[in-house]
């Protein structure tokens, strides 16, 4: 298997580190890359090369760190514990919500991310120990598009069209 294919369920809460960290770093480093390239071209505008890539590692770093933290403490805890529940997801979204913290120089910024991302980790848990998708990817009906010649935007349905005209009586 692919090492960047790799996803945090392919194996159970607690083994497979690596392929974790991985799983969840995919998805910070596409979130920084977006929020960085955002700060860069309206927030921040940096003048030259070495400013620009400073910002994006400014950005990027700090979110890797945390999902790093969240995965490492999370792998700790059900070790450590014995047990696979939602605390060990309580417990990893606080290490994130510590490094989200020391990031941003603020304790009490850390403790509420801390436990804004620990209770998204449990919620997270309960949907995969229950079966059910908090974001269900079922698709999604488009209305518009580039081609409206092609979509019938009228109320009610055109009457049919077995109907013939009646020839006039001579």
């Amino acid at each position: 298997m692919s090492l960047l294919r790799s996803k945090y369920y392919d194996h159970p809460d607690g083994e497979d580190a690596f392929g974790k960290i991985v799983a969840t770093n995919k998805y910070a480093v596409s979130a920084g890359v977006a929020w960085s390239m955002f700060d860069v071209l309206t927030l921040s505008k940096p003048q030259g090369y070495l400013p620009t890539l400073g910002r994006f590692a400014y950005n990027t770093g700090p979110l890797m760190g945390m999902a790093t933290a969240f995965t490492l403490t999370t792998l700790v805890a059900t070790n450590a514990r014995g047990k696979d529940d939602k605390i060990n997801y309580l417990i990893g979204g606080f290490a994130a919500g510590g490094v989200f913290g020391a990031w941003k120089h603020n304790h009490v910024a850390g403790l509420c991310a801390g436990l804004f991302l620990g209770i998204a980790g449990v919620i997270k848990k309960m949907s995969i120990e229950q079966g059910w998708e908090f974001f269900p990817n079922t698709p999604i009906k488009q209305y518009g598009g580039l081609n409206i010649a092609g979509n019938d935007w009228t109320i009610m349905a055109d009457p049919p069209k077995n109907w013939t005209t009646e020839k006039p009586k001579e």
